[in-house]
């Protein structure tokens, strides 16, 4: 525990027993401990606080919360207690409890320089910018310290940045901590970095680019020392701001001098030279160019500039790319231009090759080249690649055999060529027999190439690992167009590849994207969790898991998989504040409004609502049977029908579409478009998946009304109704689904690695779209009769009648589409149907919302049903009738269960085929498949076998569960 490791208390010692207890995890022995000490002595409110962590620890968060406000009660001052409630506070996840807490100490204390700054710190993690300025002011008063100061300058920044209205933010907080900065400049109290860091990010905030440019050329840029060229990179963002494009060429040309091989500063050069020749730009006569130094503002400087560096990299003892890439970028901004043939540059075909021949061997190479690959002509393509290979030291062990790399630069060239010939569309031309010609030669180059990769730890990659990723690219180009044997070599190739490297985070993602694709979820589980995905990786690949594991029918891991990503976004609010605690501490003032744009970002998070969403829908399935069960789960998840707390319009996609290696053309990659239409889709799919579950969480406050003619009263006095946010629901459902209808309309292809489609496009074609839309307005025609009454109210009773009937049917014809064998051989060849078991997911959904539904219904029919026997039983009088409603329900929970047991039924056929299912029977006859990969794909058509087996059996025992529902279903 930190407390004790400084405190010189007399209690320490008593007390350091059930700090140990805590430490090591005994919290029931700490609470033992804490309680002995108690009975000894009564008023060490510490030992009360640890007995409270105790608690909170194993369960009893209501008694530990009791015990702590007792001792908080008591505005305690000593270290010990206040330390181990802000311990408290923060495992309850109650932050502004501590503020509280040290707002007290410090009215006790007032001159206490600690609890003065862990009062600051308290309001930091709950972002009360304000008062920490005030705080800030306080403790800089008792303990004249620049840091104190500053804290309470970047808290006025923190206000500005929070501030809803930007004009308050321009004209009162940033000129207010301005002037703050500039009291201390001008009585010469500058002492650190941190501090003109942050002066200039005020000037910065409120466009005075002139003074911030001054600050950094000034005496106090002097201070700017920590990080490289950090003086010379503000000059430059305050040059590009203020538009002076003369001392920003100069600039940048006076650091490529300096260092030849730093990119960006080419790109501000160029960029620089160009807007200078657009404004007709000349030096002025017998004066400095600029604050800089020489400017270049013509072409011709620019040409023999580049061409200088690239003489001066040639006598240098280390290679340097940056000059090269920068002829080729000149050639291209030219060309833009139109005025490429004026300059005599060279030819880009051959700049290409001369730069292959230096650098080839290095792995970047292909990297540096494919952002320049479109100032080839297409017709040049071919002679381009037999260039390259023929400089390609190749060894051929014997005539007519293929001709090898002797070494690991060899191979490393040989691989940039196969790269180049994919991004170029080479392979794309092929025919079939040629592209498996290409796969055989890829394969055999990969396993050749192990050999140089023996030593290699299982933690680095396989130096020849591209060719099995390439060779797996084009057997998925041959799966596109109808070739179904490809993607079991490419599972197999795949695998085989990750026997070799079991790091390759490649082979991982493409085996995932590929056995999703197949409806086989089970491998795909342990493959992310070998991926050892970190931090923000949870949201940004996270989605690759969470949209499959349900889907596919794997509930369990599903359920585990929402946890992990919801763990990370929950402990996201609380660790950003630590962060932007430790960037007070440390005076890294200009990280703090990133951390927050991070938080922000995080909260906004499509992901995030999507894992949140999907799992109190999975919740709900798996835990909410009947109604009762059914308000608990929606009690506890704290879902309100009225609550949306998706925020829409912020919504941030910031999952990583590019995480998979990809060479193809710019013309089957992912575009703009696609990144684009795919957010459209998905937040389409996500309002119609929210709305689904604000309409299930309204179902249990439709509670059977005892005087039904009364809530029909306070509904005309213009009370609202129970029913009029179902109603409102409803009507925002329809327009979601006919919004996602016509979005499904355009037939938009992704590329077959870029963003996975939603589940929409089957919701909507297998008819659970419009069955949970009827359940959901057969629950508003139950409310209507349950608040007039059965008298009076044939019409309606006819209408539920009417419902129950083209529910059973609707759902019978959602079955019909689950019929079908899951895994079929054809032709010696497996094939799987990953839509039938999407369609079974969607069937065990909407055969719980008709349970929920059905047990609301039942809950009003029983009363009614009672009071009529009464009726009867009073008046002995046989002849009165019941009304057909209570036929009409009991007909349709009689076909709702008949309907249940076939689907169980069928789900018991489908396990017994794919347990007979014998795949070493099948015919591997493939001439392709070597004998080890005949291995392989035994083992990844294994994987698929039982991954399915797995989805029956949990969709199964789920069907089971509600079918016992249905049978207690009786008024």
């Amino acid at each position: 525990m930190a407390a004790r490791g400084h405190v010189q208390d007399p209690n320490d010692r008593r007390l350091r027993p059930i700090y140990d207890y805590l430490d090591n995890g005994n919290n029931k022995m700490a609470i033992q401990q804490a309680d002995k000490l108690l009975k000894k002595h009564k008023d060490l409110h510490c030992a009360k606080v640890l007995k409270a962590i105790g608690l909170q620890r194993t369960g009893k968060q209501d008694e530990a919360y009791t015990l702590a406000q007792e001792v908080a009660a008591l505005e305690p001052t000593d270290d010990n207690s206040l330390q181990a409630l802000t311990i408290l506070y923060r495992e309850m996840h109650r932050p502004e409890l501590v503020t509280k807490l040290y707002e007290a100490a410090v009215k006790k204390v007032p001159n206490s320089e600690e609890y003065h700054s862990h009062l600051f710190m308290a309001y930091a993690r709950v972002g009360e910018y304000k008062k920490m300025q005030q705080a800030g002011m306080a403790l800089y008063k008792i303990v004249p310290k620049n840091p104190y100061y500053f804290w309470s300058v970047m808290s006025l920044i923190m206000q500005s940045i929070s501030a809803q209205d930007e004009n308050l933010s321009k004209t009162m907080f940033l000129p207010l901590a301005e002037r703050m900065v500039e009291k201390m400049v001008k009585e010469d109290k500058i002492e650190a970095e941190a501090e003109v860091e942050l002066y200039y990010m005020i000037l910065e905030r409120l466009e005075k680019y002139k003074e911030a440019l001054d600050v950094v050329r000034g005496k106090l840029g002097e201070k700017l020392t920590s990080e490289l060229q950090s003086r010379e990179n503000k000059c430059m963002a305050m040059y590009k701001k203020l538009r002076r494009w003369p001392e920003c060429n100069a600039l940048s040309r006076r650091l490529l001098l300096k260092n030849s091989d730093d990119w960006q500063f080419y790109i501000t050069y160029f960029d620089s030279v160009f807007q200078l020749i657009d404004e007709s730009w000349t030096p002025p006569p017998e004066e400095e160019h600029s604050l800089e130094g020489e400017v270049h503002y013509t072409v011709e400087q620019v040409v023999t500039f580049i061409e200088e560096r690239i003489m001066e990299e040639s006598k240098s003892s280390r290679p340097l790319r940056g000059p090269y890439l920068a002829k080729l970028e000149l050639i291209r901004r030219l060309r833009y231009r139109g005025c490429n043939d004026e300059y005599k540059l060279g030819d880009p075909e051959e700049l290409m090759f001369q730069y292959f021949k230096k650098f080839g061997d290095k792995p970047c190479c292909f990297t540096d080249l494919k952002v320049f690959v479109d100032l080839l002509p297409s017709s040049q393509y071919t002679k381009f690649v037999g260039q390259l290979l023929e400089v390609i030291p190749l060894a051929a062990a014997a005539e007519g055999e293929m001709a090898l790399p002797p070494d690991i630069k060899a191979l490393q060239q040989h691989l940039c060529v196969v790269q180049l010939s994919r991004l170029l569309g080479l392979y794309h031309a092929m025919e079939k027999k040629q592209k498996l010609a290409v796969v055989r030669e890829l394969m055999a180059r990969y396993r050749h190439g192990l050999e140089f990769g023996k030593s290699c730890l299982k933690t680095e990659l396989q130096f020849s690992d591209y060719y099995c990723l390439l060779a797996v690219h084009l057997l998925l180009d041959l799966w596109l167009e109808g070739e179904e044997t490809a993607v079991w070599q490419c599972l197999s190739l795949l695998e085989e590849g990750l026997s070799h490297s079991p790091s390759n985070a490649q082979f991982k993602l493409l085996l995932i994207r590929i056995y999703c694709r197949l409806g086989a979820f089970e491998p795909v589980a342990e493959l992310y969790s070998s991926l050892d995905a970190k931090h923000i990786q949870h949201d940004t690949i996270g989605y690759l898991l969470t949209r499959y594991a349900e889907a596919l029918g794997h509930y369990a891991a599903a359920s585990q998989s929402c946890n992990f990503a919801l763990r990370f976004f929950h402990s996201n609010q609380k660790d950003t504040s630590e962060y932007i605690i430790q960037a007070y501490k440390y005076g890294a003032f200009e990280k703090i409004p990133e951390f927050i744009a991070f938080r922000n970002r995080l909260n906004s998070s499509l992901h995030f609502a999507q894992v949140r969403t999907e799992r109190m829908l999975l919740d709900l399935l798996l835990e909410a049977n009947i109604s009762t069960s059914l308000e608990e789960s929606i009690k506890s998840m704290s879902l309100s029908p009225e609550e949306d707390d998706i925020p829409w319009k912020d919504l941030r996609d910031n999952r990583d579409l590019t995480v998979l290696f990809n060479w193809d053309p710019k013309d089957r990659d992912i575009s703009e478009d696609h990144r684009k239409l795919s957010l459209e889709e998905e937040t389409l799919w996500l309002r119609i998946r929210s709305l689904t579950l604000r309409l299930i969480s309204g179902l249990p406050t439709l509670s059977h009304t005892i005087q039904p003619k009364n809530s029909e009263k306070t509904a005309e006095n213009g009370v609202s109704s129970k029913i009029d946010p179902i109603r409102s629901l409803l009507q925002q459902l329809e327009a979601a689904v006919d919004s996602g209808k016509k979005f499904l309309e355009q037939k938009i292809q992704y590329p077959v690695l870029g963003p996975p489609p939603t589940r929409m496009a089957g919701f909507f074609s297998n008819g659970s779209c419009q069955c949970q839309t009827s359940l959901f307005y057969l629950v508003s025609d139950i409310y209507e009769l349950d608040t007039n009454g059965l008298e009076d109210s044939t019409e309606i009773q006819e209408r539920i009648g009417n419902s129950f009937k083209s529910l059973v049917e609707r759902l019978t014809d959602l079955f019909n589409k689950c019929k079908g064998d899951l895994i079929e051989v054809r032709d010696g060849t497996l094939k799987t149907h990953p839509n039938l078991l999407e369609n079974l997911v969607f069937f065990v959904e909407t055969i719980s919302i008709a349970l929920w539904v059905s047990s609301y219904c039942d809950s009003v029919l029983r009363p009614f049903k009672s009071n009529l026997q009464k009726k009867k039983k009073k008046k002995k009088d046989s002849s009165v009738t019941m009304p057909p409603v209570f036929t009409h329900f009991l007909d349709y929970v009689t076909e709702l269960q008949t309907l249940t047991s076939s689907v169980i039924d069928h789900m018991k056929g489908l396990e017994i085929i794919l347990t007979a299912l014998k795949l070493e029977e099948l015919s591997l006859k493939d001439t392709l498949l070597l004998q080890e990969e005949k291995k392989f794909t035994k083992t990844v058509q294994g994987k698929v076998q039982s991954s399915y087996h797995h989805s029956v059996q949990e969709i199964g025992e789920l069907l089971k569960k509600r079918l016992d529902t249905i049978k207690k279903l009786k008024i």
